[in-house]
């Protein structure tokens, strides 16, 4: 048994520095890292910092299939990478990926449940039992039978999540393993998570934009800055993190000490705010439940009704025998920001793809500008409606980056750079002789949402745009998002980015079996259920949404 096993080390970087085939620069600069046995660690950093990285040295998928050279030494148990390709570590470290779909290999959820304990070449009543385990663990057991290209974002995530979890690795590493969940979902595979961490010591990796779903698990911090790594424990790193979620951004500004982690935490620290907002309260005349809503983004009134510029009736969309959308009438209004939200397998993405013209429909009408968008030419439907995927590289076809951004500006009949400006605003720094598989999951998405809003269709259709988007780039896209409404436009987005529809839109739908059950602005929505409350609006009620609202209504009285 090594020192390193002996100590209880379960992973440990020494002089880590890796160069892809013609960078200039290395992504990873000099990293010492050492993560012991039952630790659950967050990494955290801006969008291409080198996240994806650092996760895929751990398993050896760094540089053994990425190419590249990797320096100094990654350990895992003992185990150099440098010796062992990642199927040499598969009985010690299980990875789940950005895109759940790209790493499936067989066709059913039982089937990919069993694949990777067939592989190890485990005993057939051991599988079965881990199969079943999984399944409850996960609560995925209805979808046994399903074919996993027919499952929602959310339940592929979920079910790449168990396939690993099924062969009981070790060491467990998570890139973005909640970005596809809705909030309950994503609360359920955390404890799942967290029981495996506390029950049988594995270690987790968890890389996630999403801090705020993450952060009060976390026994320690990775924060990587343009490819330097800082460790710590939580609440010491977030004092000067690039990436912090709304609870910690509202300490920043109220001056707390220590920061929260957690909601609870700030919660309790935001007692005396809360104190000073029930006697204002108090002093105003009595409001009736609802007022203080009916304005939309920045107070302006919301648009009438007889301005839509897309409207759906009795739109109903069917999978086989499976009703995804059910008879819905829908209008989305030009200048407002509407998001759809609702557990996965709602029917949201099937709606979208009807509404844009591409999908199936089985009964029902759209219109946008007295034409349906589905007999629209393609050409002239870019123009009208736009859509990005769940999976933006679906849209990529090209070479490089600036080639991408190049024939996004021919198409739509702008000047040179055009395109290049809107990626610079949502995630600048990506370089244009890139080719968008190399991009990361956020960098691949802001490209693809700069070639669609390079069209300035009048409709804006988003299938879960946040996915890979650190804070600052949210805060951009939902400026360009403002911006385009502010010039008529109507903007569609699906989302279980809670923090996103807090900051970004005047309008709340919520679906559920392919219904809408509710339909109202957005501050009356998020906080009429605690599922879909913000972390600003747990902490201090109110109406207040977003640290930005609390800076509004305190001033500097903080």
């Amino acid at each position: 048994m090594t020192d390193a096993m002996q100590a209880g080390i379960a992973i440990e970087l020494a002089g880590v520095s890796v160069t892809y085939a013609g960078a200039t620069s290395p992504v990873l600069k000099d990293v010492d890292l050492t993560i012991e046995e039952g630790e659950l660690v967050l990494v955290v950093g801006r969008t291409g910092s080198g996240k994806s990285t650092l996760l895929g040295a751990l398993n050896g998928l760094v540089p053994h299939f990425t190419g590249g050279e990797l320096s100094g030494s990654v350990r895992v148990h003992g185990r150099n990478t440098r010796d062992h390709r990642p199927r040499d570590l598969a009985d010690l470290v299980g990875v789940v990926g950005q895109d759940p779909l790209a790493g499936f290999v067989t066709d059913t959820v039982e089937e990919e449940l069993a694949y990777g304990m067939e592989q190890l070449g485990l005993a057939p009543a051991v599988m079965r039992k881990r199969v079943e385990e999984t399944l409850d663990l996960l609560g995925i057991a209805d979808l046994r039978n399903a074919p996993l290209t027919e499952l929602s974002g959310g339940q592929q995530q979920r079910v790449a999540i168990g396939a690993v979890l099924a062969a009981h690795p070790r060491v467990l590493v998570l890139d973005e393993p909640t970005s596809a969940l809705d909030p309950t979902g994503a609360e359920e595979v955390l404890a799942a998570i967290t029981r495996l961490v506390h029950d049988v010591a594995i270690t987790v990796v968890i890389a996630e934009h999403r801090v705020e779903r993450v952060l009060a698990y976390a026994d320690r911090l990775v924060h990587v800055v343009d490819g330097r790594v800082e460790s710590g424990l939580p609440a010491e790193v977030m004092v000067s993190s690039t990436i912090a979620p709304p609870v910690v951004e509202l300490a920043r500004w109220a001056g707390w000490s220590p920061l929260p982690m957690s909601v609870r935490d700030g919660w309790r620290a935001a007692a005396p705010l809360r104190a000073q907002l029930v006697e204002e309260a108090a002093q105003q005349p009595s409001r009736h439940p609802g007022d203080g809503f009916e304005t939309g983004r920045a107070g302006l009134p919301q648009p009438a009704a007889d301005a839509a510029a897309l409207t759906a009736r009795k739109l109903s969309v069917r999978h086989g025998d499976l009703v995804a959308v059910r008879e819905v009438g829908l209008a989305v209004r030009a200048g407002e920001i509407t998001a759809l939200m609702g557990r996965n397998g709602s029917g949201k993405s099937s709606l979208l793809w009807a509404l844009q013209g591409s999908g199936t429909r089985a009964t029902g009408t759209v219109e946008i500008g007295g034409a349906d968008p589905r007999d629209l030419a393609p050409g002239l439907r870019r123009t009208r409606i736009g859509l990005v995927p769940q999976t933006p590289s679906d849209l990529l076809y090209l070479p490089t980056v600036a080639g991408e951004c190049a024939q996004a500006d021919r198409e739509s009949g702008l000047g040179p750079g055009s395109c290049r400006q809107l990626l610079d605003r949502i995630v600048p720094g990506v370089a244009d002789d890139l080719h968008p598989r190399d991009l990361s999951e956020g960098q691949r998405l802001g490209l693809v949402l700069a070639i669609q809003l390079t069209a300035d269709p009048q409709v804006l259709l988003l299938d879960e745009p946040t996915r890979g988007l650190d804070y600052q780039a949210k805060s951009a896209l939902s400026a360009v998002l403002h911006a385009l409404a502010d010039r008529g436009r109507a903007i569609l987005l699906s989302t279980h980015d809670v923090e996103f529809v807090a900051e970004a839109s005047d309008r709340v739908l919520v679906m559920a079996d392919g219904e809408f059950v509710a339909d109202g602005p957005t501050a009356e929505v998020l906080t009429a259920s605690p599922a879909f409350a913000p972390q600003v609006a747990k902490v201090l009620g109110h109406g207040l949404l977003t640290v930005a609202d609390a800076a509004a209504r305190f001033g500097d009285q903080a």
